[in-house]
């Protein structure tokens, strides 16, 4: 992957000058939902965000979404895979409302 190996290649490279709130987090991971079905370019990504964020950023998230098993990167571009198991959504089903 060229994200994780980008940033695997010197320790200067890794330096991270400033971390995604989980507001951001979340709001990449809304839009890659909705285009589940499409594979998107980091740059088609960064201009169907609601707001702009720097690159860098946007390839952390993306480090952390492909490292958790979210999303997957290929030729064509990124793409959303993850799919929450039944028994998390029946859970939430049947919980108690407080």
């Amino acid at each position: 992957m060229k994200i994780i190996e980008n940033s695997l290649l010197s320790k200067k490279s890794r330096e991270i000058y400033r971390y995604p709130n989980l507001n951001t987090v979340l709001m990449v991971e809304d839009l890659l939902k909705k285009h589940q079905y499409i594979p998107m370019k980091i740059s088609e990504i960064k201009k169907a965000l609601p707001k702009q964020i720097m690159y860098q950023t946007l390839r952390i998230i993306l480090e952390y979404l492909w490292a958790s098993g979210k999303i997957i990167y290929g030729p064509k571009g990124v793409q959303w895979i993850y799919a929450e198991p039944e028994y998390i959504k029946k859970m939430f089903e049947n919980g108690l409302e407080v």
